[in-house]
């Protein structure tokens, strides 16, 4: 059993960590250990996994057991020496950051090592990346900063220039079916279909496999361009995609709202014997209620990016039918239709749809609207 056991197809990775939990023994940076990392690679590669249980082995006695109490309670966020900062808002802002310094600059209490995991170091503004900036310079004897980003190129050169720099890969679909199977007990058949559709995406695939209505939601979106033949049509199924995504974003949003809402109340004294909130109950509530909105915005934007990496994997089979090549379809359960569109349009047009939708998902990222983003690349993927 070891804390590593969670990295799917990341051998290379897992190499690198525990030689550097090695060298962590001595005290002192090495060539192999040093106090700042960015993990990247592309969602559902586990960065985040890796770095969270990278600083479980460095709080560990024993290098990463995964079963010690040190371990656990890295792993689920609980750990005196262990920071896990996962945004769920749009950005970073510097005031969170600072909150952060301040709390980082304690010695460890535990462990050996305090350590910060930074999952969403792209969402930074600049002035909070500036303020990070100054702290990885300058970083406390025993501080482990463990930033997580897409690519290299989503954090500013000055912080990406003083981490040393993992690069995750995408796992392997027979790996990632292998773990739905042996982990999660599912079917093989279903496996190897959510592993497939969620192209090495281990937490969607685990939810496709488990749950139904996410499973109707992509067939729905899968569907949607073989209906597009004029502005009409581009125009009702933009709408329906950002049904879809809003829909999703709802559910996964609500009931979690109304927690965190009435906790919150309760903690300022609301429904107390002969007492309303406490002063400054108000202004929290207010607070809570900004952030929960930030939070729906980034989940709506987050569900019409996976809407439009599913539709990129189609017009993919599309290309591979107009070379002929049948066998590796992503959606074969839409083999059919997919071999009518590729007899309809060229290999051009095709590249050129796929090209729209990354630029789709670009303007999205850069907060563009997302309904007018959504018709328009519709009325691309109409032509």
């Amino acid at each position: 059993m070891s804390v590593f056991n969670e990295l799917v197809g990341q051998s290379h990775i897992v190499a690198a960590l525990k030689d550097a939990i090695t060298a962590a023994r001595n005290g002192e940076e090495t060539q192999e250990m040093t106090h700042a990392w960015l993990f990247t690679g592309p969602p559902g590669s586990g960065r985040s996994s890796a770095a969270i249980a990278f600083a479980a082995a460095l709080v560990c006695p024993n290098d990463g057991c995964g079963t010690c109490i040190d371990c656990r309670s890295a792993k689920a966020g609980g750990h005196a020496d262990v920071e896990i900062i996962a945004t769920e808002g749009l950005s970073i802002k510097i005031d969170e950051v600072r909150q952060l310094l301040q709390r980082v600059a304690w010695a460890p209490s535990v462990g050996g090592w305090r350590v910060v995991v930074m999952e969403d170091a792209d969402r930074l503004t600049e002035s909070a990346a500036n303020a990070l900036l100054k702290a990885i310079e300058e970083p406390g004897s025993r501080t482990v900063w463990l930033l997580c980003a897409p690519t290299l190129f989503d954090v500013i050169p000055t912080i990406r220039s003083r981490c040393r720099h993992l690069q995750l890969r995408t796992p392997s679909t027979a790996d990632v079916a292998e773990v739905l199977t042996q982990r999660d007990g599912i079917s093989p058949g279903m496996a190897e279909f959510a592993a497939r559709a969620s192209q090495g995406h281990i937490g969607r695939a685990r939810h496709l496999a488990n749950d139904e209505s996410i499973r109707s939601r992509r067939n729905t979106i899968m569907k949607l361009p073989f209906v597009l033949s004029d502005i009409a049509s581009a125009f009702r199924a933009a709408a329906t995609l950002i049904d879809l995504a809003t829909q999703e974003a709802n559910t996964q949003s609500e009931v979690r709202d109304e927690k965190e809402t009435q906790e919150l109340a309760q903690a300022w004294g609301k429904g107390a014997t002969g007492r309303g909130m406490a002063a400054g109950g108000a202004k929290a509530l207010k607070e809570l209620e900004k952030e929960q909105k930030s939070r729906a915005t980034r989940m709506v934007r987050d569900c019409l990016d996976g809407a439009l990496l599913d539709l990129a994997t189609l017009y993919r089979d599309v290309m591979m039918a107009q070379a002929g090549i049948t066998d590796t379809f992503i959606n074969q359960d839409f083999a059919e239709q997919i071999m009518q569109l590729a007899k309809m349009s060229k290999n051009e047009k095709t590249l050129q749809k796929i090209d729209a939708i990354m630029k789709a998902r670009t303007n999205l990222s850069y907060n563009a609207a997302p309904l007018l983003t959504i018709e328009a690349l519709m009325c691309t993927l109409a032509q």
